[in-house]
């Protein structure tokens, strides 16, 4: 089984894609709506939550877990990867949605530390949009920097636009709020306009068409949904061990730490079709 984590609806978003892109898989979803949105909270309690959640999924067979949460992602995941997993679960992997950005935005593979010698990058300028933590990570201007340092990062937090989305605000409100954030970043680039803009929240693809009103026409907005899959396809085809199949093509279960009757309605429109959360027990799924 492969299992799917975000604090809240986003991650449905990355789903969709995975099973698109990798039918026939078993998949687990896992979304910590009591505690979200993470992107406000402090660094240590965004490690804590994923953490622990992470562990549920360990615990029901999920050797692979897929933080599908940019904020998770950029603060608790190599801090996973480096001092807990190797310990609590060595033999069990969890990946997240940052790297396969970081992979297509530069085109340079993660495991490169240092911008390749052929001097193939052209300067681009590249928009970030995304929760105030991932923002002061500094994930994606760090990890840009190191592999094409001639890319521009201008980045945006977008605070409290999760928040609308997950209340299903109006297109007009939603519209309104993400307008003020792209003129704000284009304020700081004096003139200059983004060459590909990245929605650094699962959650965004959502209001990607108001994005793309507020953004000059020629910005290319990055599909994260889709790259990610794409990223795990090649993974899943390089570690075959966890690449299993199977031939009865379960549909996904879903689970919520918060009340699924206040979350079915708006998880469908992240999904693309109806969905039905199961409360998760005390003790675990």
């Amino acid at each position: 089984m492969i299992g799917v984590f975000d604090s809240g609806h986003g991650g449905l978003t990355v789903l969709r894609a995975l099973t698109t892109r990798l039918p026939g898989h078993r998949y687990i979803y896992l979304g910590d709506h009591a505690h979200a949105p993470y992107g406000a909270r402090d660094v240590e309690a965004i490690y804590e939550l994923t953490r622990e959640n992470v562990e549920r999924l360990f615990s029901i067979g999920c050797r692979l877990v897929l933080l599908a949460c940019n904020t998770a992602s950029a603060v608790a995941l190599r801090r996973l990867q480096q001092t807990w997993l190797p310990h609590f679960a060595p033999r069990n992997r969890v990946l997240g949605v940052v790297v396969p950005t970081i992979e297509a935005i530069t085109k340079v593979p993660w495991h490169v530390k240092s911008p390749p010698g052929d001097g193939v990058h052209e300067t681009r300028r590249v928009a970030v949009y995304a929760t105030r933590r991932t923002v002061e990570s500094g994930s994606f201007p760090y990890e840009i920097g190191l592999r094409a340092p001639a890319i521009a990062v201008v980045q945006q937090a977008c605070p409290g636009l999760v928040d609308l989305i997950e209340a299903d605000a109006s297109e007009a409100e939603l519209a309104r709020q993400v307008g003020g954030f792209v003129a704000e970043s284009l304020a700081g680039l004096d003139g200059g306009c983004p060459d590909t803009a990245i929605l650094g929240c699962t959650h965004y693809p959502l209001v990607a068409t108001h994005f793309a009103a507020a953004l000059p026409p020629a910005v290319e907005i990055l599909d994260q949904p889709n790259v990610v899959a794409d990223s795990l396809a090649q993974y899943l085809a390089r570690h075959p061990e966890f690449d299993t199949p199977d031939p009865a093509q379960p549909a996904p279960r879903f689970f919520t730490t918060g009340d699924p009757a206040h979350i079915d309605p708006l998880a469908s429109r992240f999904f693309g079709k109806d969905v039905e959360f199961e409360r998760l027990a005390s003790s675990g799924l």
